[in-house]
């Protein structure tokens, strides 16, 4: 099959390559996928898991993208919960060969189906984005009705689903951004903007919860916007800033099959928008994601027609 691989962790996207490779085998509890669209983050050349297994042994060449919608085309042994042809999407694990790829093998329990009417390319950006955004507000952040949150990066792919989730759900909203991102971040749902280019940050109020996707001194600087008994969530780095009187908490997002359904029932019923920038196939993937490359919206790799 063909698949875009890494081999040296020093070039980064530039060692983005097209090969071919084995079909990939089924373990037991496994779903071989045949991949139509992929989601892939630059962050994750920097993880440890690209480049080693879970017994720290190294892996390369290795398949990035940890992000996938296809069709199931093989069940490992013991598989139940999805069959032969069915329509699914999900997180590829992260110790293992990921969705840039013609085929790709999935832990079962990391994939939920995906309704016919919902497109392949949008359900490709949605699994580690909504995830994310998900038990960031609700699982860590405890957000709830006629709570205020404060959204870093709210144009982004994590941050532009979180300002949806959380005006859904009765929080008022403040998004952060850059000048050019306030009529997206504002057209999202979000009740105000503040610009991270020409706002002072300590200027903005107080909220029950900071969300924060951006790390540095951003994070740094944004514990004091915790009002007491507040939340200040990050999935950059854990933070050595902490609320006064309130919980700092780092995490890193896991797979979760019924959030999963339950993401892409919001996307069909129009409840959710997904950012879409460029979809290029897969012989394109170098090219997408080499360094400095900029695109509104999340870049989706087209490996099979629909």
């Amino acid at each position: 099959m063909k698949a875009i691989v890494v081999r040296d962790r020093d070039a980064a996207t530039s060692g983005l390559t097209l090969t071919d490779l084995p079909h990939p085998h089924a373990a037991e509890n496994d779903v071989i996928v045949r991949v139509h669209a992929a989601g892939f983050t630059r962050g994750e050349l920097d993880w440890p898991a690209t480049w080693s297994d879970r017994a720290g042994r190294d892996r390369t060449p290795s398949v990035p993208g940890h992000e996938v919608s296809g069709v199931v085309a093989e069940l490992g042994y013991g598989t139940t919960g999805l069959t032969v042809g069915q329509r699914v999407y999900g997180l590829t694990d992260w110790t293992r060969d990921g969705s840039l790829a013609e085929y790709v093998a999935v832990e079962a329990r990391n994939l939920a189906p995906l309704p016919a009417d919902v497109d392949h390319t949008s359900a490709a950006v949605l699994p580690i984005s909504g995830l994310t955004a998900w038990q960031g507000l609700f699982d860590h952040g405890r957000v709830t009705t006629g709570q205020s949150v404060l959204i870093h990066g709210a144009a982004g792919g994590v941050g532009s689903l979180a300002v949806q989730l959380a005006r859904e759900a009765g929080a008022r909203v403040i998004g952060t951004g850059r000048s050019a991102d306030r009529e997206t971040v504002l057209a999202l749902g979000a009740h105000a903007f503040l610009d991270l280019e020409t706002d002072r940050l300590e200027d903005a109020d107080q909220v029950d919860m900071v969300f924060d996707v951006i790390g540095g001194d951003i994070l740094d600087r944004s514990a004091a916007l915790v009002r007491g008994g507040g939340t200040l969530v990050t999935i950059t780095q854990p933070p050595s800033v902490r609320p006064e009187d309130g919980r700092a908490i780092f995490f890193v997002v896991e797979p979760d099959r019924a959030r999963l359904t339950d993401l892409a029932q919001r996307l069909r019923d129009g409840r959710l928008d997904v950012r879409i920038g460029e979809v290029r196939p897969l012989t394109e993937a170098a090219a997408v994601f080499a360094p400095g490359r900029r695109v509104s919206g999340r870049s989706v790799i087209r490996v099979t027609e629909d």
